[in-house]
């Protein structure tokens, strides 16, 4: 748990996230610029540390920035409506559902690539000449 004022090294171990991604954070507006210590250290508080782990669990998700900011804004409103999450939610998973999608048809080409050569000692590859055809 983090202490009403926590470093950015304190910061970036309480919550998973590396320094350099902070930093990247708070240059696109995820996380706000945090007030500085009179040597010039960053300081950060609990809020801090819970938006922080929210990006960190959205990014694992897969989210993009732009619809964390989204889900950022929501979280942050009291006239939020729960509908409005969750379509941002079940958009995303269609677009995870896609993705899934796209890689079993990629799988499933390199299975029968991989299939159609018996990695013999010959100059020949069928695989090669697939996909050069």
């Amino acid at each position: 748990m983090t202490t009403a004022r926590e470093t950015i090294g304190g910061l970036s171990k309480a919550t998973g996230v590396n320094i350099e991604t902070i930093r990247y954070y708070e240059r696109v507006g995820l996380v706000p610029k945090p007030p500085r210590s009179e040597s010039g250290r960053r300081i950060y508080g609990e809020t801090d540390r819970k938006r922080l782990a929210f990006v960190r669990r959205c990014r694992e998700l897969g989210f993009p920035l732009d619809d964390i900011r989204g889900l950022l804004d929501l979280a942050e409103t009291e006239a939020r409506l729960c509908r409005d999450v969750k379509e941002k939610t079940e958009n995303h998973l269609q677009a995870v559902r896609g993705k899934i999608a796209d890689l079993k048809r990629m799988e499933a080409t390199l299975v029968e690539l991989a299939n159609s050569c018996d990695g013999g000692d010959t100059p020949d590859c069928p695989i090669l000449d697939r996909l050069l055809s």
